[in-house]
């Protein structure tokens, strides 16, 4: 991975090239993907998608334009004060993934609270695809037309991180990179954290459902299969304490997987894989310990105290409260974000917002009066830190006395 981000750094547009025809088998002439069709792709959209893309964005917006910060100042004494100031980064690089499955919806949630928190400067990179003469999956650029980012390039994995990190003739680079994606992009991201921003390392996905006696076995089975479909590494656990519901469930997995798509590529494997289970326990609130533990991008509660409990959860990338919040709901038209921290990051990182773009810069303004009030206490704390300069930075301002003492 790094020989090939270091190539990209020295050779730029050449390398991207190279790496098409390499790893995705396409010759092209170019990366970024001509503005004619953007155009053709979303006129050419089935009208149904386009409406239901359409009504996917409507409701992110509507949360996301809620997260907006507003810049807050403090006095903290008469004539000094300290202003919280809340910027967007001035270039950001999205991804969107094309390879197992097309992620359209990927690109609202990452397009949008960009948009909302005031990033100028967008682009967008996912995999040339062969089937389509070299351009990204045509919904990929469809949605990217309807959103208005006409940025876009056919660039993927690990290659579309470094472009963004080192920029290309064709590509300026940007300070921040963000968007799920393969084993490779993930790399890619942590090999070049310090130098971007990033919003996560993004794993396999990980859907976990706290249940008790009073949930519908074949919701349940539905919703693990649900996310189990993205990945062999998927991972989907039940955490309940009926054995009831538990056998249940089993017995509704069989007919269900069966009548489903991806079965022996990617189900199976998932929900026979390791990192999928069902977990009995003693208790609902023993139960509600392990998913906390856990801390799962995904959790779904379906108990009779659903959103009472959902308030007491501590860690998950997003909570789903009862029978008629599904995950696929989140994944697409709820309003939330579907780019969550997976592998337990949800203990300490968040999914993907408007806050995720902006940094918050403190603007310190104090008057005379305000810093000869105080800076007998820096003249103190710089002379205990043995850095007297510190301390000689005030006295300056007033004839080298230190008011106060």
């Amino acid at each position: 991975m790094r020989p090939i981000c270091e190539d990209v750094h020295h050779r730029g547009d050449a390398a991207l090239i190279d790496y098409a025809q390499r790893f995705d088998g396409v010759a092209l002439e170019q990366v970024r993907v001509p503005a004619e069709a953007l155009e053709r792709a979303l006129r050419e959209l089935d009208p149904e998608v386009r409406a239901a893309l359409e009504e996917s964005v409507r409701r992110a917006r509507i949360v996301h334009r809620a997260q907006r910060r507003k810049d807050h100042t403090t006095q903290v004494v008469p004539g000094g004060t300290v202003t919280e100031k809340w910027v967007p980064v001035d270039r950001v690089g999205l991804y969107a993934p094309g390879g197992r499955s097309v992620y359209p919806s990927s690109v609202v949630m990452n397009v949008v609270p960009a948009q909302e928190a005031g990033v100028p400067s967008l682009a967008l990179a996912s995999p040339a695809q062969r089937e389509f003469g070299g351009l990204p999956h045509p919904t990929i650029l469809a949605a990217c037309a309807l959103l208005g980012v006409d940025e876009v390039y056919a660039v993927g994995g690990a290659t579309a991180v470094a472009m963004f990190a080192h920029g290309t003739e064709s590509c300026a680079p940007a300070n921040m990179v963000t968007g799920p994606g393969n084993i490779w992009v993930a790399a890619a991201k942590r090999y070049f954290t310090g130098r971007i921003g990033i919003d996560a390392e993004a794993g396999p996905t990980e859907i976990a459902i706290l249940a008790d006696a009073t949930a519908d076995p074949a919701h349940v089975a539905a919703d693990l299969i649900s996310q189990a479909e993205h990945d062999p590494l998927a991972a989907a656990v039940l955490v309940t304490d009926s054995e009831e519901l538990a056998a249940a469930v089993e017995r509704e997995l069989e007919p269900q997987v069966a009548a489903t798509r991806h079965v022996e590529d990617r189900i199976k494997p998932a929900l026979t894989g390791r990192q999928s289970a069902i977990v009995l326990v003693s208790s609902v609130e023993d139960g509600l310990k392990v998913v906390d533990a856990y801390g799962a991008e995904h959790l779904e509660i379906q108990t009779a105290d659903a959103a009472a409990l959902a308030d007491r959860v501590r860690n998950a990338g997003a909570v789903f409260v009862g029978p008629f919040s599904p995950v696929s709901l989140g994944d697409y038209a709820a309003g939330s974000n579907h780019v969550l921290p997976t592998g337990g990051c949800a203990c300490h990182s968040s999914g993907l917002s408007v806050q995720s773009f902006l940094r918050g810069i403190h603007v310190v303004d104090y008057s005379r009066d305000a810093l000869a009030e105080v800076t007998h206490h820096v003249v103190t704390l710089a002379e205990a830190e043995d850095l007297p300069a510190h301390g000689a930075a005030l006295k300056a301002r007033f004839g080298w006395e230190v008011p106060g003492r």
